[in-house]
């Protein structure tokens, strides 16, 4: 009976048949169901204005038909929570939140200035992936700050030979920044190979003038090298601090700064 069945033509036809139009409903079922269905989406509770960090208390959830949800909606809280407005931005109230309006903090323009103390100093040291160890220093590590030059002078005596100068100079600086030469987070985009060429600290305005004083040394050859430390690791870091009085002596003595 069974073999008679399945070498009949006409019953094969029809089970065919039957099988299509039930995949074919199973499918219409579920596209017309995704279409009706809400879906929960994140929304603005107020509006946050260009640069603003996005905090819990700004994000509220609401269901919204699929067919509301244009390209780039962002779906998950997770996706929006503790990132900021963008800098060409103004998100409204009751607004939801876009791909474009929302992004990490170091994509913001102006990122940095929000992370150094008041009454410090922002200094831009110029670097590249040899000085930085094989791009091995990232935002929030500590580096020492060595200070390397070439003079005719030791502790006051004239030399024949120009000597080497070198020791750290300023310890426990905390990165607030590693950046390429167009000013872009190096380490944003994994994907796409970035060489450093900055790397971004603050420093009280004192430190500021005495790195800066070195950096102009160009008759002494100077050079600022940074050495990345442990100190990140450490429940409580050291302060930032001269680490060599001499050196500080020597770059005052070799340089004149004027307060205009």
């Amino acid at each position: 009976m069974i073999k008679k069945l399945l070498t009949n033509k006409n019953l094969i036809t029809v089970l065919g048949l039957a099988v299509l139009v039930a995949i074919l409903f199973f499918f219409y079922s579920k596209r017309v169901s995704d279409s009706i269905n809400p879906v929960t989406v994140p929304y603005a509770k107020a509006q946050i204005a260009a640069g603003t960090q996005i905090t819990k208390n700004l994000v509220g959830t609401t269901q919204v038909p699929p067919s509301m949800l244009s390209e780039g909606v962002i779906r998950a809280q997770a996706d929006v929570i503790d990132k900021y407005a963008n800098a060409d931005t103004i998100i409204p109230k009751g607004s939801l939140f876009y791909d474009r309006n929302v992004v990490e903090k170091e994509e913001l323009p102006a990122n940095i200035i929000l992370d150094y103390k008041e009454g410090y100093v922002l200094y831009n040291l110029e670097v590249d992936t040899i000085s930085t160890y094989g791009n091995s220093i990232y935002p929030g590590n500590y580096i020492d700050i060595y200070l390397k030059a070439r003079t005719k002078e030791m502790n006051g005596v004239q030399t024949q030979d120009r000597r080497v100068v070198l020791g750290k100079f300023i310890q426990n600086v905390q990165v607030i920044a590693v950046k390429n030469a167009q000013g872009l987070p190096v380490f944003k985009d994994l994907d796409e190979k970035r060489e450093p060429a900055m790397i971004v600290f603050a420093v009280p305005e004192e430190y500021y003038i005495l790195l800066k004083k070195a950096e102009y040394l160009r008759t002494y050859e100077s050079q600022l090298i940074p050495v990345p430390t442990n100190e990140s690791l450490k429940n409580e870091p050291g302060e930032l601090e001269i680490s060599s009085e001499s050196l500080k002596d020597w770059i005052n003595q070799v340089t004149v700064w004027t307060a205009l």
